[in-house]
C-alpha cells in the first residue's frame, strides 16, 4: 500500500496508537481520498502533531445507535472500526483553517481509548493488515454488475459520470471510490467499511443501491 510518498507493507509500518477524528457520516477506505476542512482548535492541534510526526490520523464514526444529537456530545462513544489516513496535501487558508487531503491506508479495530494530555482523543488499535496488500480480492468483484447498478442509479437521478475514467479504474479503486461517494447514511457507510473483503463490499453497495432505486420508484408511483 502506498499513500503519498510512503509505503506501508507490514504492521511495523503502522502505529500502535492513533489520533482519533470522530466524523459522522464519513467513510474513508484504503486508497480512497478524503478532503477535510479543519477549523476546530482541538483538531487543528491534532493536525499540527500529525504533520510533526508520521502524518497519520484515524477517521472513525461516532456510534449512530445512541439517543440524542451525537454532534452535540463532547465525547460521543465511537464505532469499533475506522480507517487510518495519511495527510498527503495541506494548505493554510489564512483565516485559521487547514484544507487538506487524506489517503486511506488501512482499516483498524479500536481496542480502547488511551489516556492522553492532548486536547483530542487517542486510541490503541489493531490494524487490518490485509488492507495493505495491493488489490487484494479485486479479481473476485463482479465488475459488470457493479457498473450496471451504478449506471442505473445515475440515470434514475439524471446524473452523469466520466465513463472513460471509470473504464480505466481498477476494481479496488472503483469499489472503494463508489462506496465513499455513495449518498447513504452513517449505518450504511459503516456497513461498507466493515465489509470483510472487496467482493462483499461491492455486493453490499449493489444491494443498497438497488434498495434505494426500488424505494425511489415506489415513491414516484405514490405521487402519480
Amino acid at each position: 500500500m502506498r499513500a503519498g510518498n510512503r509505503h506501508y507493507r507490514t504492521e511495523k509500518d503502522l502505529p500502535e496508537t492513533v489520533s482519533l477524528f470522530p466524523l459522522s457520516g464519513a467513510l474513508l477506505l484504503p486508497c480512497g481520498q478524503m478532503p477535510l476542512n479543519i477549523f476546530e482548535p482541538r483538531y487543528l492541534s491534532m493536525i499540527d502533531d500529525a504533520l510533526a510526526s508520521d502524518r497519520l490520523i484515524a477517521i472513525i464514526q461516532p456510534r449512530f445507535d445512541i439517543e440524542g444529537d451525537v454532534d452535540r456530545i463532547e465525547h460521543p462513544p465511537l464505532c469499533t472500526v475506522g480507517t487510518i489516513g495519511r495527510i498527503t496535501s495541506f494548505t493554510e487558508t489564512g483565516d485559521g483553517r487547514y484544507i487538506m487531503s487524506l489517503i486511506g491506508v488501512c482499516r483498524f479495530r479500536l481496542l480502547e481509548e488511551t489516556a492522553s494530555r492532548k486536547v483530542y482523543r487517542r486510541g490503541r488499535i489493531a490494524p487490518f493488515i490485509g488492507d495493505l496488500a495491493d488489490d487484494a480480492g479485486a479479481d473476485d468483484v463482479d465488475r459488470k454488475a457493479l457498473l450496471h447498478t451504478f449506471k442505473t442509479y445515475l440515470e434514475a437521478n439524471q446524473l452523469e459520470a466520466d465513463w472513460e475514467s471509470v473504464k480505466q479504474a481498477s476494481n479496488t479503486t472503483l469499489v472503494n471510490t463508489m462506496s465513499m461517494m455513495a449518498p447513504y447514511g452513517p449505518a450504511e457507510k459503516q456497513a461498507l467499511l466493515e465489509a470483510p473483503d472487496l467482493k462483499t463490499r461491492a455486493e453490499t453497495l449493489i444491494a443498497m443501491t438497488e434498495i434505494a432505486l426500488a424505494r425511489d420508484g415506489d415513491d414516484e408511483t405514490l405521487l402519480q
